[in-house]
């Protein structure tokens, strides 16, 4: 059997199975491997405009850098007094939420032994300004609600997909409060 032909079958859903398996394994073995910090640097433009810089994070018991950082730009459309120079933040949360939700599906499907020929998603939530312009406080500064829908190509059936997308740690931190600390340095 060809190298090229051997991985192939070790792939499923783009995920190479041996590998995954050999991470769950030393995971098992050590813990501590699994601890990971990522990082965003933000840096504020002008009204809502805002460069994020992704680079490095910590993982695997090592700080690691990537060869090539990633850098997106977030802004308010004009309606909302940006310059639209990027998406803004709440389309930000539901990109992480979409991405991170299908990589789970992938992922986890992969790790069961099904097969997902193509997943298609559409993400959408409502938010009252309200809440953000402090004019109701019984209004919600936030999404009050997201609707999901996906469109999946697999032998699996809808209660397993719907399992295997509760995996995403993005879906976790939406539902579930996760503390946050803000600390200010003055200049």
């Amino acid at each position: 059997m060809s190298n090229s032909a051997q991985q192939e079958q070790n792939c499923i859903n783009g995920v190479n199975i041996d590998q995954l398996q050999e991470t769950v394994q030393a995971v098992s073995d050590q813990p501590a491997l699994a601890k990971f910090k990522f990082r965003a640097n933000n840096q504020w433009q002008e009204g809502g405009h805002n460069k994020i810089r992704i680079n490095g994070y910590y993982g695997t018991s090592q700080e690691i850098k990537r060869d090539k950082g990633f850098e997106f730009d977030a802004d308010e459309p004009p309606v909302l007094l940006g310059s639209d120079k990027g998406a803004n933040p709440a389309e930000y949360l539901l990109t992480a939420l979409s991405s991170c939700m299908t990589t789970s599906l992938a992922y986890h499907a992969a790790a069961q032994g099904i097969e997902v020929e193509s997943v298609e998603s559409n993400f959408e939530g409502d938010i009252d300004l309200q809440g953000f312009l402090n004019l109701d406080p019984k209004v919600r500064k936030g999404y009050e609600e997201i609707r999901v829908q996906f469109k999946v190509k697999s032998d699996a059936d809808k209660e397993k997909l719907n399992e295997l997308v509760q995996n995403s740690p993005i879906y976790d931190v939406v539902r579930n409060p996760t503390p946050i600390k803000v600390e200010f340095v003055t200049e």
